[in-house]
């Protein structure tokens, strides 16, 4: 028998005994709380909570995680597209990041700055944890597609228990991606003050792709190329400084500075494939790298305090991106000379949320979850051109309160109904307009027994129009469209869920999330109003369906974990757009199975780690702004092997990446052929890395 009830604090599913340890699995009767999760992310890992399964910390370790990517994509539903450092893209059931609430201890990143980029830029070496939601099933959250929560690392739970200072330094070299370094530092200053400092510094190398050859789309070599990728190697630093101060022993008060560097000479389009960029540079005749600097400056004040039977979490925070680059190589080019410029585009969020649990000792428990939470867009452009300087900027500006009840009337039966209210402003190019909006929730919990447990949940979803993309030109060039309306819908989710210990070294969990979600009013960014005509409106509905599943056994220092995911879109379009009737989301990729087998030995000190990923092929089809000719995705198989060697306070990881040396593209990448009117044909692939060996060494004191 296991836990008396299943862990189900922000999640749908929250399965909390994917991959943790056998001895919290022989707890028959203590409830895993969310302390026991974090508890579990010791030394220097990353621990995973997620609405479809949970990992432990250490097995993310192995992992010598360099991109969101190698942490993520192994997590049912969650997909990361995008090779180049400034295109980290999450995708949840085939939503992209504008559709998701992602935040970092607490601070908003959603900027959408550049659509040839991702929302989220950060470093994989310094979370601590990462928490997701996989679909809208809570009012706590927000976002049409789930949320990500991301958190970093803190100074008191690095050290052990009688240390009062401490520090890291670790190197990673790989042969077909660059090099790393970070030095950190962290201790107690006084009994109740701490503090950390984290500087991390990676240095991208053009890699080659899995085969060592660049093909186009009939599979033959593009000419001038040699299998490397060219625009990607670059500097991208990452500094944190975070000092705590624990006001007494139910009382702590955070102060934490984030800078985030990604510099380089890169291509104009990073979520474009190298084929693209030399096609569109030889017809413009233009440079193929542009001098580009990223910079993203995150300043955080969080406070939380627990008293009787509450928590409170707030936060205050303020998110500022910028994107720089030098676009004076136009004047190379007698026909767009008058292009020629430097270009700045700033994105910044400012905000503050306050969550609080409290727990009621009634008739019938119940624990109540509510808040507030507040965040205002600004963005602003210039270009600066010599004959006519370009400026522009935009606002909006969402304040959300909401309340979730757990009430367990029996050992079989809790019911959690919930209720948020959104007020939405926005003052943009597109419209000068405020939109409100109430969501219900309403889940139905049932557990038969101590091992199994039913969830039935319905969760209504709300988001206003966005402000437009920051980098060309924050509003500039849109059009105006007063009638356009905010998207509202609903998420249905059945799920369950069944783990059991089968004898004192054996355990079992597996369990299944079936979904449908209903997005009412779709804004689409490139809605056609006639041809070459484009603007953002309302173009459908949009219905997304399918599911997740895994399973998990564990045998001695033996562990396997296996999933699988799908996920299906169609658009019931709107008379006027009857062209996009049953398109599809071109960000869907194909059922995906991963498996990881791990071997921990505590004896020897090692851990021995083999993850596969298999995703299916995506036939052609009508879809959402991908590809125009041929927008196919290939299937492709990837295996990731390593070693881990503790020794003390010396760790040494040894893997090998794309073992087989795959040549393939994220299907939540840019894919595919397309025809561009002026260039032609335009092959799309945004090459993953081929095969790529690592070390990476590590000194913990």
């Amino acid at each position: 028998m296991l836990i008396k009830r299943f862990n189900m604090q922000t999640t749908a599913l929250a399965v909390t005994a994917a991959l943790t340890s056998s001895t919290l699995l022989a707890q028959e009767t203590k409830k895993v709380s969310d302390k026991d999760i974090e508890t579990i992310a010791v030394t220097w890992s990353t621990a995973i909570n997620s609405s479809s399964m949970f990992l432990k910390g250490e097995t993310i370790a192995n992992k010598q995680a360099d991109h969101i990517s190698d942490l993520l994509r192994s997590i049912p539903g969650v997909d990361v597209g995008g090779a180049h450092s400034l295109n980290q893209r999450i995708t949840i059931r085939s939503m992209d990041d504008k559709d998701l609430n992602i935040s970092i201890d607490g601070a908003n990143q959603n900027t959408y700055m550049y659509h040839h980029m991702g929302n989220l830029q950060i470093h994989a070496d310094i979370l601590k944890s990462v928490d997701i939601e996989v679909g809208s099933n809570s009012v706590i959250n927000g976002g049409l597609g789930g949320s990500v929560r991301f958190e970093t690392k803190v100074a008191r739970e690095l050290l052990s228990e009688e240390q009062r200072f401490g520090g890291r330094f670790q190197v990673s070299l790989a042969n077909n991606s660059g090099a790393s370094y970070s030095l950190t530092n962290y201790g107690l200053l006084t009994d109740n003050i701490d503090y950390l400092a984290y500087f991390n510094q990676v240095n991208n190398d053009n890699y080659k792709v899995g085969g060592g050859a660049i093909k186009d789309d009939k599979g033959q070599v593009i000419d001038g190329t040699d299998g490397t990728v060219r625009g990607l190697e670059s500097d991208v630093t990452d500094t944190l400084l975070k000092f705590g101060w624990d006001l007494a022993d139910n009382q702590r008060l955070q102060l934490g500075y984030e800078k985030y560097t990604d510099e380089g000479n890169y291509s104009y389009r990073p979520d474009m494939g190298l084929a693209t960029d030399l096609t569109i540079t030889k017809s413009l005749e233009v440079p193929l790298l542009w001098p580009t600097k990223l910079t993203r400056d995150t300043l955080t004040l969080n406070y939380d305090i627990s008293f009787d039977s509450t928590q409170v979490k707030s936060a205050i925070y303020k998110n500022t991106s910028e994107l720089w680059r030098d676009e004076t190589g136009y004047a190379q080019s007698p026909n767009f000379a008058h292009w020629a410029a430097v270009n700045t585009g700033e994105a910044e969020n400012t905000g503050m949320n306050i969550i609080a649990e409290t727990s009621l000792d009634t008739a019938f428990p119940q624990e109540l979850t509510y808040g507030i939470d507040y965040v205002k867009y600004d963005t602003f452009y210039q270009a600066s051109q010599t004959a006519s300087p370009k400026i522009s900027s935009e606002e909006a500006k969402n304040i959300a309160l909401f309340v979730q009840d757990r009430i367990k009337f029996n050992d079989l039966i809790t019911l959690i109904p919930g209720v948020r209210y959104d007020s939405y402003d926005i003052d943009s190019s597109v419209i000068d307009k405020s939109f409100s909006d109430a969501s219900l929730a309403l889940a139905l919990e049932v557990q038969p027994n101590d091992d199994l447990l039913f969830k039935l949940s319905a969760t209504q979803i709300f988001k206003g129009p966005e402000i437009s993309e920051v980098f060309t030109g924050a509003g500039l060039r849109e059009k105006q469209n007063t009638d356009i309306d905010a998207e509202t819908g609903i998420n249905y989710e059945l799920s369950f869920a069944y783990q059991t210990t089968l004898s004192d070294n054996d355990s079992l969990a597996f369990g299944t999330t079936l979904f449908e979600t209903n997005i009412d009013d779709y804004i689409f960014d490139y809605a056609k109003l006639k041809p070459r005509v484009k603007w953002k409106d309302n173009v459908g509905d949009m219905n997304i369906h399918g599911y997740e599943a895994y399973v998990n056994y564990r045998r001695n220092e033996f562990n396997a974990v296996i999933t699988y995911s799908s996920a299906e879109s169609k658009l019931s379009a709107f008379n006027q757009y009857s062209s996009i009737d049953g398109a599809r989301l071109d960000r869907q990729q194909g059922d995906t199975l991963s498996a990881t087998f791990s071997y921990d030995s505590t004896k020897l000190g090692l851990t021995l780690n083999w993850e596969t990923m298999w995703v299916d092929d995506v036939s052609s089809g009508l879809d959402l702004d991908g590809a125009s000719l041929d927008n196919s995705k290939k299937s492709f198989s990837v295996h990731n092997i390593s070693a881990r060697w503790t020794f003390d306070n010396l760790t040494i990881i040894a893997g090998v990446d794309n073992l087989f040396d795959e040549y393939y593209a994220s299907q939540s990448s840019r894919t595919g052929l397309s025809f561009h009117p002026r260039f032609g044909e335009l092959y799309l692939k945004d090459y993953e890395p081929g095969r790529n060996a690592k070390v990476t060494v590590s000194y913990q004191f």
